[in-house]
């Protein structure tokens, strides 16, 4: 489909999703969106659905100001992905240990390292700039510094949530390595932190909706979310580096006979900020639960865990701000989820696949989710499939 265009207050709301399936909450969002005096465009993702302030599946255009709740909590989280030379015959018919393998080399929900990991030691680590990286540290907001040592030691771990670690396998067997994670606890806790002293500049206080505040570009403040949100962006990048490394030693390790070799790693945002230009302006850009999707340019859509995820190479579609979705989006709350199904369910639902299927991961079940084959038809003018994968390992936190 093209997008569906709705009146909007300040621009209109374009839509790759049908807005009667759109929850009443995240449509009411996306009208208060609209009506920010800053605003320059809003283009909404098929994996649309409620969030903090700003909806799941948003991007979001405005013109020197930045609302911090339009990149979401988790700053930088996104995907990475990587095709080997392994392909589905070389695999055990028991997948059970390699599961274990990785759940031992990569922390998972709060986990951290015991010391922090030294990228030295790894393969393939893209380290350059990493000690200037940590020496920008002592330059973030003064609220996070005491959690230095916490994050030198969740560099390099999944998290919780919708966050996964994957061993999949695309139509022609091929062997894929795949993860889902972001900037941990120092992300949300700089997140927080700016949004509260976002609500408290006096041009926010007539605003529609507090959790929408912004910062205004050429003010202190702006540029102290700036450094933080692009430092934590980078830690992002950083987490998700250190996590493929580890993942691939694993594989390493356990197919030695193979000489496995890796392609190069697919790596992108999709909770982020990037300056961009469109019509003649100079914008920043939101997308909170979306990919840039510019032309060429590769992205990766995942679905649940029980389910596919594709591989994807942009088609630099204008009205979308280049973007595209960012997974399948949920269709129900996490609460909701734990309500409706059971362990049970989880293990239907999860058939062929080797993760969890306890209630610590009931609301992850895929049938919380929208299907993706759904989403990824509402976008076919946004981006064009490369692969379609299918796991059989997920590991989650």
């Amino acid at each position: 489909m093209s997008y569906v265009e709705m009146p909007g207050a300040k621009v209109p709301i374009r839509m790759w999703a049908d807005p009667s399936t759109v929850e009443s909450g995240a449509m009411q969002q996306l009208r208060n969106v609209a009506t920010l005096p800053w605003i320059k465009g809003l283009a909404v993702m098929p994996d649309v659905h409620y969030g903090k302030g700003a909806t799941v599946g948003s991007v979001i255009a405005m013109h020197g100001a930045v609302c911090p709740a339009a990149v979401g909590v988790d700053i930088g989280c996104g995907m990475s992905a990587v095709k080997t030379s392994l392909t589905a015959n070389d695999l055990p018919g028991d997948l059970s240990r390699l599961r274990s393998k990785i759940e031992q080399a990569i922390p998972v929900g709060r986990g951290m390292h015991d010391d922090p990991v030294d990228p030295g030691q790894l393969h393939g680590f893209p380290a350059a700039g990493w000690d200037n990286f940590w020496a920008r540290f002592d330059g973030v907001a003064d609220a996070v510094k005491f959690r230095q040592e916490r994050a030198t030691k969740q560099m390099g771990t999944l998290g919780s949530g919708n966050h996964f670690v994957e061993f999949c396998l695309d139509e022609s067997g091929s062997v894929w390595l795949m993860l889902h994670s972001g900037s941990r606890n120092i992300g949300k806790e700089l997140a927080d932190f700016h949004i509260g002293e976002a609500q408290k500049l006096p041009h926010n206080q007539g605003l529609i909706d507090r959790d929408l505040a912004v910062f205004i570009a050429d003010t202190p403040q702006m540029s102290a979310y700036r450094n933080d949100l692009f430092w934590a962006q980078e830690y992002a990048k950083y987490n998700r580096a250190m996590m493929m490394s580890l993942f691939q030693d694993v594989v390493r390790k356990e197919f030695k006979k193979a000489k496995v070799t890796f392609e190069p790693v697919i790596s992108c945002h999709h909770n982020y900020v990037a300056e961009e230009r469109y019509e003649g302006m100079d914008l920043l850009v939101t997308r909170k639960g979306a990919i840039r999707a510019g032309s060429g340019d590769f992205g990766i859509i995942p679905g649940s865990m029980g389910t596919g995820s594709y591989i994807v190479k942009g088609l630099g579609n204008p009205a979308s701000f280049n973007s595209a979705s960012h997974g399948a989006g949920r269709k129900m709350s996490r609460n909701a989820a734990k309500r409706r199904f059971s362990t049970k369910d989880l293990e239907e639902q999860t058939r062929g696949v080797e993760c969890r299927k306890d209630s610590g991961v009931v609301d992850e079940i895929p049938g919380a989710y929208k299907p993706i084959e759904k989403v990824m038809e509402q976008q076919r003018d946004l981006v064009e499939v490369v692969a379609k994968l299918k796991q059989v390992i997920c590991v989650k936190g």
